[in-house]
């Protein structure tokens, strides 16, 4: 596997604005633009969304949404400034220190509304299930790159089934079902990429069916609720969303209201009564889609959505430069990791997915998962940089 620094070396007698200079040349900046405005639009969204959310602290949300896009720049400035290759040395490394997080939530993490996913870090709740996203990524190129010779055996793909499902089973008990999907999503991009044979996606899907038919109809039936009960009712909601509008249903139905209700143009931020009345609960979190499309309309929504598909066109772009299969293999995981949470995401505000708990990437005021996708934007970066130079 070729060993290449990201950006050229530059002598420590050269100013610092020298180094941002060569830095700066060889971002993608169609990608850099997209993220940035993507995040800027965020920042003012979640003012005007969460303006009357804490009384006598109209800034708390926004305040916090600034902090954590501080910090997301921080990790794309290391991520760009690392070199991949040190980290395929360390995958399972990476992949145990994962573990261990995702066990210690077990034992001092902060429940919030049944679910025990974050760690207390001063005045920060980290979630490692986020930063898993993009360990996973890592780990599993770095896995297949590796093994190279056996791509396309069976035995390939139980291996990187198994450190994939390993963690995610771990997210699922916390419970986090979302993101444990994203996981499978991952690892799916990843595989087929890689060249992974069709018949194993089919017997993987036949699987998936299987173990979602025994677990929604066949352990219930049987007395044994593998999922919450709200869990059970906010993934089967979107089937008949109005069978039960006062509980099950209300996000949803209070979503699409909000949406219907912005037309072409939107009602404007003033205008928005679902968003600044809190009928539409976490507005500025898994439902921040349903807020912009209330607030901007069809044109607002569009344009939000035309942003994400410049960002998955340049990392296609960077994944068809890039210098070898490892660095391929990162960027088909990023890619397949925003792909999927932007379809379930907006896909559930709009009543054709189920409700997963999946924020919007570099939308939704989630810390750590902006501060996880940030890093994994620097990943792109640093890959888009290797591929310029071409060795």
């Amino acid at each position: 596997m070729a060993t290449l620094a990201g950006p050229q070396p530059i002598s420590g007698r050269e100013s610092g604005s020298s180094r941002l200079r060569a830095m700066a040349a060889q971002l993608d900046w169609p990608l850099f633009l997209s993220v940035v405005a993507m995040l800027a639009f965020s920042v003012y969204v979640v003012d005007v969304a969460t303006a009357e959310d804490i009384p006598g602290d109209p800034d708390f949300f926004v305040v916090r949404r600034v902090l954590h896009i501080g910090l997301g720049a921080i990790a794309f400035l290391a991520l760009y400034a690392l070199n991949p290759d040190r980290i395929a040395r360390w995958a399972w490394v990476l992949l145990g220190g994962l573990l261990g997080a995702l066990t210690v939530v077990f034992l001092i993490g902060t429940v919030n509304r049944g679910s025990t996913r974050w760690i207390e870090v001063g005045p920060l709740n980290v979630q490692p299930s986020e930063a898993g996203k993009l360990i996973l990524v890592l780990v599993l190129a770095a896995v297949i790159a590796e093994r190279a010779h056996l791509i396309g055996s069976v035995s390939l793909s139980v291996l990187a089934l198994i450190v994939t499902a390993v963690p995610a089973v771990i997210v699922f008990l916390e419970p986090d079902l979302g993101t444990a999907m994203v996981y499978f999503a991952i690892l799916a991009g990843v595989l087929l990429v890689a060249g992974a044979p069709w018949h194993h996606f089919a017997v993987a899907g036949a699987v998936t069916a299987m173990v979602i038919l025994v677990v929604l109809v066949v352990l219930p039936t049987a007395g044994v609720n593998v999922l919450q009960p709200y869990q059970v009712d906010r993934l089967t909601a979107f089937v008949d969303s109005e069978r039960d509008p006062g509980d099950s249903s209300y996000q949803l139905e209070q979503s699409k209201t909000a949406i219907g209700s912005g037309g072409a143009l939107g009602k404007g931020p003033s205008g928005a009564t679902q968003t600044i009345n809190d009928f539409l609960p976490e507005h500025h979190n898994d439902f921040i889609f349903a807020v912009v499309s209330e607030m901007f309309g069809f044109v607002g929504g569009g344009g939000l959505i035309v942003l994400f598909g410049i960002i998955i066109w340049r990392a296609m772009r960077i994944a068809g430069n890039a210098i070898s299969r490892f660095d391929q293999l990162i960027v088909a995981g990023i890619i397949s990791m925003l792909i999927f949470q932007v379809f379930v995401n907006i896909g559930m505000t709009v009543g054709i997915m189920p409700i997963t708990g999946i924020p919007l990437p570099l939308m939704s005021s989630g810390g750590s998962h902006t501060i996880a996708t940030m890093a994994a934007v620097g990943v792109l970066m640093r890959i888009h940089a290797r591929g310029r130079r071409g060795s």
